[in-house]
């Protein structure tokens, strides 16, 4: 898969995403298309409507036109690539798509989004059954939604759409707010060793339901550590760190310790080594701390995080 595919999914239903509306969806739920994780089928599994499958999927069009669903970014921001997945659809799949995206202020109505402007960012292309289509966007104007059309109907299992986090952080103001959020901004720009699972998993909305719902390393068989660098959403104060090692029960890190950078190469201290315990929370608060641009975790000397929250004010 390309290098855009390593940026967050902005469309995500776990990061706040939601399919506003679809024209049809008869045979499977519009909803499907931003489910986190790989999509799941069961071959002979028959419903009120036929075949179940987890994507969307229209009826058989007998009149002219298009199908068509409207995804709300759960994070707003600029578009790298798509992702058209129509996994397990082989006799079924539309043989062509396309994706326009529109910036709305506010919280639109589906009528308010039917009018307003729209531009495409992927051209009508060809689809092939139960294949990941990857599809590089050069855009560099900030979206709220897009929408996904096919020709003419048929069934689409996820729809991925990677890049970068621009929220509105106005409303913030005079507030305190997660300067490491991937809902603010925040990123992950470099990380020793992701072998089990992604790094800006830690830095995502909400509790890890499991370990794959944050970052884990592999064994480490030297004397050095791992270690992530986060670019926050902004340049900011941080009041208090959150360590979550929440679901690592034998894999936790032993130790963590936080350095911080307003440049990316010129590193401070901000939280000294401090010992970790497994599956719990752990806050510190920090005093008389510089103003940061990036903060390096680096963790004793392998394992996992669930997830680290960097609270403060911008500066």
């Amino acid at each position: 898969m390309p290098d855009f595919t390593t940026l967050p999914d902005l469309a995500l239903r776990t990061v706040g995403g939601s399919v506003v509306v679809a024209n049809d969806e008869s045979f499977a739920e519009k909803e499907s298309l931003i489910r986190p994780g790989r999509p799941g089928f069961k071959a002979e599994t028959f419903g009120n409507k036929g075949q179940v499958y987890d994507g969307w999927e229209t009826r058989r069009r007998r009149e002219p036109g298009h199908d068509w669903a409207i995804v709300r970014l759960g994070m707003p921001g600029v578009i790298r690539g798509v992702v058209i997945d129509t996994a397990w659809f082989k006799g079924n799949y539309p043989p062509h798509a396309s994706v326009e995206a529109c910036a709305v202020d506010g919280y639109p109505s589906p009528a308010e989004l039917a009018a307003a402007d729209w531009v495409q960012i992927v051209p009508k292309v060809d689809l092939k059954g139960d294949a990941e289509h990857a599809f590089e966007v050069s855009d560099e104007h900030r979206y709220t939604h897009v929408r996904l059309n096919m020709f003419p109907d048929g069934g689409i299992a996820r729809l991925r759409v990677h890049g970068e986090v621009r929220p509105d952080l106005s409303v913030y103001e005079g507030l305190g707010l997660d300067l490491a959020a991937l809902a603010n901004g925040a990123v992950v720009t470099a990380c020793s060793n992701e072998f089990y699972s992604a790094p800006n998993n830690v830095l995502a909305p909400g509790l890890a339901r499991h370990q794959a719902e944050g970052w884990e390393t592999a064994r480490r068989r030297d004397e050095g550590n791992d270690w992530l660098v986060i670019r926050l959403a902004t340049l900011g104060v941080i009041r208090l760190v959150e360590i979550d090692t929440t679901n690592l029960l034998f894999n936790a890190p032993g130790a963590v310790s936080l350095k911080g950078s307003v440049d990316g190469e010129t590193w401070f201290e901000l939280l000294p080594t401090t010992r970790l315990q497994p599956d719990t929370p752990h806050r510190f608060r920090l005093e008389d701390a510089p103003a940061a641009a990036y903060v390096r975790v680096d963790i004793y000397p392998d394992g996992g995080l669930a997830r680290v929250r960097l609270l403060g004010t911008p500066a």
